[in-house]
């Protein structure tokens, strides 16, 4: 009976130890498949960082090239493209780097689309460089170019955008099956200790050597949390400093426009002196072929003249210097009717204008602006027909500003100037606010191109716009909106 039971109980230490040997080798076996899964979703957190920022690097490059390109359209200095020469191989071997990383057909779909709107702004960027080297510079197609190149890297930013959701989505994915993971380790822990300590020591050494292992890509993850911080301290003081550079050249070439238009006054006052010396003592020697030829130069200075002039004033409403003011714009728009009486009358035109409103704004400015358009409404007034300029006034409600960066937080003055004049097509709405850009020749119409630059100017300077709506042979209306 006694060796039955002795018998019995070894048969029940077996299989305990048998069970308990088991459970030791299944939460063994557990613990270190959960390990192992540990190990992976770290893997995947620090792959999905070095995705977006590597993707973050190859924006960055697209942005050195586009600074370089800008740098050498102000200047013309070849070495301002060095940063431009250097990115195409950059980005490319940037390319070959992520597409080694790319684990779904999703990422690679994206990372293509990116290739592809790459290509697409550095073929943008020779058209641009080539437009910029030919001479004369074609600031049309100069214009047309840059804005080309802008909408494809907006694409650009916004396809950076998609990839670097995609990467957050996945690695907010991850991080929660890690922290799920590494939530639950306590767990298989604390049953291992319960069974035997001989289980324990084997526990102890693998938890040890799983938590070194997990100490060490921890602090890999830190050093590469350092790099990207470190790597965006520098591109952003890179960044400063080319932006400070832009600014002095900026500064650098209003300074240059403004002397070099002060200087070409001197010699134009010459020659005018002269010109009319000849009017009132040597015109009539003159044969009618040669009246002809000083009629011709007598108006091309006079064209250069208005044109050195309006450059200047284009210069002015470019300083940052300007003080605001409270202002009755009632008071200024007379002002500008005053000084355009003469020509007015002329054109047996009149203005009716509606109550205007104080603002805060730089008077002269306002003042050129109600100027420069009363002068564009008598330019194009039609022959043998009274002109008519009306001006209204109102506040618009948000849905009915015409631009999408509307401040919906602020009020709106809504300054209608409309004529009877000629008009214009709407297709050229945009156009005619461009430096130097017009719609009549010279024969047909006088002027410099510069006039309603200055406005669109202006108007910006105040923090608004202005748009404009014409008609053929009706007429044309200007919408100047100014904060309240």
């Amino acid at each position: 009976m006694k060796h039955q039971n002795l018998f019995s109980a070894s048969f029940y230490l077996k299989v305990i130890f048998a069970a308990s040997l088991l459970i030791l080798v299944t939460i063994s076996a557990i613990t270190y498949r959960h390990t192992q899964s540990l190990t992976e979703s770290i893997g995947w957190v620090m792959h999905a960082y070095k995705t977006n920022v590597q993707v973050e690097q190859l924006f960055s490059m697209l942005k050195d090239a586009e600074t370089g390109q800008r740098g050498f359209i102000i200047t013309n200095d070849t070495v301002l493209l060095e940063p431009y020469n250097n990115a195409r191989q950059q980005v490319e071997n940037a390319f070959i780097q992520l597409e080694k990383q790319m684990e779904t057909k999703q990422q690679d779909d994206h990372l293509q689309n990116l290739h592809r709107l790459i290509n697409a702004r550095f073929a943008q960027m020779e058209v641009t460089l080539s437009v910029a080297r030919d001479q004369p510079l074609r600031d049309d197609l100069l214009k047309s170019s840059m804005v080309a190149g802008k909408a494809i890297m907006d694409s650009i930013h916004l396809q950076v955008s998609k990839m670097a959701a995609l990467e957050t989505s996945y690695l907010q994915d991850r991080q929660a099956k890690y922290e799920y993971k590494a939530s639950i380790t306590p767990l298989f822990s604390l049953l291992l200790l319960l069974f035997a300590l001989n289980v324990f020591i084997f526990s102890y050494w693998k938890i040890s050597h799983d938590l070194n292992t997990l100490k060490h890509k921890n602090q890999l993850l830190i050093l590469q949390s350092d790099s990207i911080a470190h790597a965006e301290e520098r591109n952003n003081m890179a960044l400063r400093e080319r932006n400070h550079e832009l600014e002095q050249k900026n500064k650098e070439l209003a300074s240059f426009n403004h002397v070099a238009s002060h200087d070409l006054q001197e010699p134009l006052r010459i020659v005018q002196t002269y010109i009319s010396r000849l009017t009132e003592k040597e015109i009539g020697l003159m044969s009618a072929k040669g009246k002809d030829y000083f009629v011709r130069i007598k108006l091309a200075v006079t064209r250069m003249r208005n044109l050195i002039d309006a450059l200047l004033l284009f210069s002015r409403t470019n300083r940052t210097d300007s003080i605001f003011e409270i202002a009755d714009l009632n008071l200024l728009l007379d002002n500008a009717r005053h000084d355009l009486s003469h020509l007015l009358e002329q054109k047996k035109g009149s203005i009716i204008a509606a109550q205007l409103p104080t603002l805060n704004v730089i008077p002269f400015q306002i003042q050129q602006l109600f100027t420069n358009l009363i002068g564009n409404s008598i330019k194009y007034s039609k022959p043998e027909v009274p002109l008519l300029i009306l001006i209204n006034c109102e506040k618009p409600a948000p849905i009915d500003f015409p631009n999408t960066r509307y401040d919906h937080a602020r009020n709106y003055y809504k300054i209608a100037v409309s004529d009877n004049g000629i008009g214009f097509e709407q297709m050229y709405a945009e156009n005619i606010f461009t430096l130097f850009q017009r719609l009549h020749h010279d024969e047909e119409y006088e002027g410099t191109g510069i006039g309603l630059s200055i406005c669109k100017k202006i108007a910006e300077n105040h923090g608004g716009l202005i748009t404009a709506e014409g008609k053929p042979g009706i007429g044309a209306t200007f919408f100047i909106y100014l904060p309240a």
